[in-house]
C-alpha cells in the first residue's frame, strides 16, 4: 500500500473509553486503545534499538491518551496519562498496529503471562 493511502482521512480521540479511531479513503478503519497504542509504542524505551531489547510493558490496562500531537504530515505524538511521549506514531505504523491487531494482542498477551505479568496497574503500597 502506498504511504499516502496510508494517511488516515480522519482521526478522532474518544477521551472517555481511551480509544483512537482511523478511517481511511480505501474504507478501513480501525479503533485503536489507549493500551494498545501504549504497550505497542514505537519508541526505543518500549522497542529498544533491536527486537531483543524490547521492554514488555505491563500494568498499563487504565492507561488513556492525554493529547495527541500532529508530527508533520506523516505521524502523530501520543501523550499517556503515565508520562510516556516519546514515542512517534508513523500513519504506516498506526496502520500496521490496525492490521495487525488481533495477531499482536494475542501474542502480547502470551508474553504478559509467560513473564508472569499482568495488564493490571501494579500499585505500591508507601506508608509514612
Amino acid at each position: 500500500m502506498a504511504g499516502s493511502t496510508m494517511t488516515p482521512k480522519e482521526i478522532r480521540l474518544h477521551q472517555r473509553s481511551g480509544v483512537l479511531e482511523l478511517e481511511y479513503a480505501d474504507g478501513n478503519s480501525f479503533s485503536l486503545s489507549a493500551e494498545y497504542l501504549r504497550v505497542f509504542s514505537p519508541s526505543a524505551d518500549v522497542q529498544g534499538h533491536s527486537p531483543d531489547q524490547a521492554v514488555l510493558q505491563f500494568g498499563k490496562k487504565d492507561v488513556k491518551i492525554a493529547s495527541l500531537e500532529p508530527q508533520g504530515n506523516y505521524a502523530l505524538r501520543i501523550f499517556f496519562s503515565d508520562g510516556h511521549d516519546s514515542g512517534i506514531f508513523s500513519w504506516s505504523y498506526l496502520h500496521d498496529l490496525g492490521t495487525h491487531q488481533q495477531a499482536l494482542w494475542a501474542d502480547y498477551l502470551k508474553r504478559l503471562e509467560a513473564a508472569g505479568k499482568t495488564r493490571e496497574p501494579q500499585f505500591i503500597a508507601v506508608s509514612r
